[in-house]
């Protein structure tokens, strides 16, 4: 069993849930309709606070995805939500 994560950058904490978000297919495709993102954003903007708020704001938008996601990075998902807050001001 890893260590839980300790560094709750918020970039850092945002690219591994658009990672864990990515990984599932279904899930993948919900984010690009749910925000509008387009494959080519997620290649060329994923480092864009824009698009990490997006996807962190989608993972927000429904719970079981908000605590599946948390629970996989080892974070809480208050670190999450607060980490699109971080992102958007």
């Amino acid at each position: 069993m890893r260590a839980p994560e300790t560094n709750h950058d918020p970039e850092a904490l945002a690219l591994r849930a658009l990672v864990w978000t990515l990984a599932e297919p279904i899930r993948a495709r919900r984010l690009l309709d749910v925000t509008g993102l387009t494959p080519d954003d997620l290649r060329t903007r994923a480092g864009d606070p824009a698009v990490l708020s997006a996807a962190l704001g989608f993972l927000e938008a429904h719970e079981p995805d908000l605590v599946a996601c948390a629970g996989e990075l080892e974070v809480s998902p208050a670190a999450i939500v607060a980490a699109r807050g971080a992102l958007d001001a």
